[in-house]
């Protein structure tokens, strides 16, 4: 009797200890998981409720908003130069020869070319929009659950792989005819010229339109960047509601 009565014993403990089993081993399953794929996949169950149709034409709303705010921001006078996130400097190399600079007798240019190099970033970012519009309106189904499921800036990214050529392209001729307009183009010139033979400058920043277009994108993407990660962190800040509804699922 007794040994009958012990077998039950042993069953209720080998199921109990199989139980503790198979939750230890989906806590682990759990811990395994990267933040980023925890996080992804909580992302992807509060979309589910939300049509395809939905999710992408809310995201395009977004993302035009977001873009076209970007532009207007840079856009208007003082927009770099007034705006230390993304005003211009002169390239590092230069600034580090201002002994150099002084000897070649530019030193006095130095706050002309600085104030020059923003004024024409201002007068080329209007040319971003139409680009940057036409990106949202090619975008497909899974171009937008990458980027409503991607990390904090993966519309930026997905617009600077989409449009970086064509907004260089387009920049670069408003940019050149805004410094020959002030005519320091030639004296930047001279100057980078010297330092990239002394060896102060690197050859890539020894033309100003290059210079400046290259930095106009960097401050163009950045400002876009920082519109993102608002709307990603308040949904409220997205334009319609529908637009609200995706990201405060999302978040």
């Amino acid at each position: 009797m007794k040994r009958l009565s012990f077998i039950p014993l042993i069953l209720l403990a080998a199921t109990a200890h199989a139980f503790d089993l198979g939750g230890l081993k989906e806590q682990l399953g759990k811990a395994a998981q990267s933040p980023s794929q925890t996080s992804q996949t909580a992302n992807s169950a509060g979309l589910s409720g939300i049509s395809n149709a939905d999710q992408v034409g809310s995201l395009k709303q977004a993302l035009t908003q977001g873009a076209e705010t970007a532009v207007a921001g840079l856009a208007k006078e003082n927009g770099f130069l007034g705006n230390d996130k993304v005003r211009i400097p002169l390239p590092d190399s230069l600034q580090k020869a201002g002994k150099l600079m002084h000897s070649l007798g530019m030193g006095k240019y130095a706050d002309d070319l600085t104030s020059s190099m923003n004024r024409a970033a201002e007068a080329a970012v209007p040319e971003a929009k139409s680009l940057l519009v036409a990106a949202v309106k090619s975008m497909s189904v899974t171009d937008a659950k990458n980027i409503l499921l991607g990390g904090d800036d993966a519309a930026t990214q997905y617009f600077r792989k989409k449009t970086e050529v064509q907004l260089t392209e387009k920049f670069k001729p408003v940019v050149d005819h805004s410094i020959q307009k002030v005519k320091l183009a030639e004296k930047y010139d001279q100057f980078a010229g010297k330092g990239v033979q002394f060896g102060v400058v690197d050859q890539k920043d020894a033309h100003l339109d290059d210079y400046i277009t290259r930095k106009a994108l960097d401050g163009l993407f950045l400002m876009m960047a920082e519109q993102e990660r608002a709307i990603r962190a308040n949904p409220l800040q997205a334009a319609g509601s529908l637009a609200q509804k995706v990201f405060a699922a999302i978040k």
